[in-house]
Parts: C-alpha cells; sequence; structure tokens
C-alpha cells in the first residue's frame, strides 16, 4: 500500500512496484491508510509524512501501539533532522527524503520484503541469539531479558539482531547506520545515539550504567553478556 497524497509521487511509486510485479493499492491519508490495513493486512507501507486527516507520524504510532509489524517506509520532504529521528523512534523500518530515485525506492522495498519473508517463513533456520540474559529471536521476531518479553521497534530489534549475532565485536556508528538503514546521505550519528539510547533503557538494569550494552569510547558500541556471565 502506498499512502500518498501527491498524485505525481504516487502514480510514480504505482508504476515501478507495478513494474516488479506487486499489487498496490493507494491511500490519500492517513485515516483511509489506518482503515484499508485494518482490512486488508498488506505486506508492506509506503507511507508519507506530510498528509491531511492524520499524518504518516500519527499512523506509524497508532499501528506500533497495537503491536502492528507491518514493514513501513516513510517517505518526507522534510530535511529537519529531528523529524526523521522520530520517524524512525516510533517505530518505522527505514524512509526516503524526496526527492528520491526510484531505484533506491525499488531497493528499500525489496530489503523490506526480504526480511519480512524470512521472519514469517516457517522453513527458516535464523538460531536463537543469545547474549547473557538477552535473547533475540529473529524468527519469531522476539526479544527477552532474564527471560522477560521486551518490545522493540523495528529498527531497535535490527540493531540488537546485529550486536547479539557477533557478541563482544565492536561496531562502529558508521557499521551501525548501514545495520539500520543503508547509506543514507540524510542520516546522522545522532540516529545511532537514539536507538543506542532506548536499547538502554530496555535491556539495562540501570540504563545510566550500561553493563550489557557498552561504549567503546572512538570506536562504537558493543553487546556483552554481563556480570555474572561467562
Amino acid at each position: 500500500m502506498v499512502a500518498e497524497d501527491d498524485e505525481k509521487h504516487a502514480r510514480l511509486a504505482r508504476i515501478y512496484l507495478e513494474s516488479e510485479g506487486h499489487h498496490v493499492v493507494i491511500v490519500r491519508d492517513g485515516r483511509d491508510a489506518l482503515d484499508h490495513i485494518r482490512r486488508a493486512a498488506p505486506d508492506l507501507l509506503v507511507l508519507d509524512v506530510m498528509m491531511p486527516r492524520v499524518d504518516g507520524l500519527d499512523v506509524v504510532r497508532i499501528l506500533r501501539a497495537s503491536d502492528e509489524e507491518l514493514p513501513v517506509l516513510m517517505l518526507t520532504a522534510r530535511s529537519a533532522e529531528d523529524d526523521l529521528l522520530l520517524g524512525l523512534d516510533l517505530g518505522a523500518d527505514d524512509y526516503l527524503t524526496k526527492p528520491y530515485s526510484p531505484r533506491e525506492l525499488m531497493a528499500r522495498v525489496r530489503t523490506l520484503l526480504r526480511r519480512t519473508s524470512r521472519r514469517q517463513s516457517p522453513g527458516a533456520a535464523d538460531p536463537v541469539l543469545a547474549v547473557g540474559a538477552v535473547t533475540v529471536d529473529p524468527v519469531r521476531h522476539l526479544v527477552t531479558v532474564e527471560g522477560r518479553p521486551v518490545d522493540c521497534t523495528p529498527g531497535e530489534f535490527r540493531l540488537l539482531a546485529a550486536l547479539a549475532a557477533q557478541p563482544d565485536q565492536v561496531f562502529g556508528r558508521q557499521q551501525i547506520l548501514e545495520v539500520l538503514h543503508g547509506i543514507d546521505r540524510f542520516v546522522t550519528s545522532r540516529t545511532v545515539d537514539v536507538h543506542i539510547m532506548n536499547l538502554r533503557k530496555k535491556i539495562e538494569t540501570s540504563p545510566g550504567r550500561p553493563s550489557r550494552l557498552i561504549t567503546v569510547y572512538g570506536v562504537g558500541y558493543k553487546l556483552t553478556a554481563g556480570p555474572g556471565h561467562d
């Protein structure tokens, strides 16, 4: 589904998506997007931020509040960094800033659909990743800390899974940005700070004194077992 009130952008998105065999539904505002998602359960939402009635940020907020894991690719004409970070923090999986290349749009769509397919495939063989008391289940898209489920946004889950797959391996900021979104000139290092801060609130006993998600000063971050674990 493409939620876009700009007719030209909506038409171009439909042309390129249909050229790769996707069935495309166009809606013009956020309220219609939410109604259609409840009725038809699309595989992916391409979502413009600036829309009438209910804007794109509120659409993501409502979806994630209802535990809806629909992959969301946000489109925005805004260049303000805080707006972009807010969309990611609310649970958007990725974004493109207008004007964007149609080829880049299709690459992002393919990546999000592949991730969803792997997560839902009953034959998926991804192991549960355990680092001390933190476990990440890529198939069930589940994080637990000391046996308790922890809610993570798609971006947070993607980052934590990458760190858990290589415990004690230091990830630099650029590596983390590539894990989260691929190379995009509008993403900055503040994106990393937001995700790290939010993950620490969820997996650390004392977020202000982290013992699991560790800063390696001047280098990056790593996930460790923490005290009391070999």
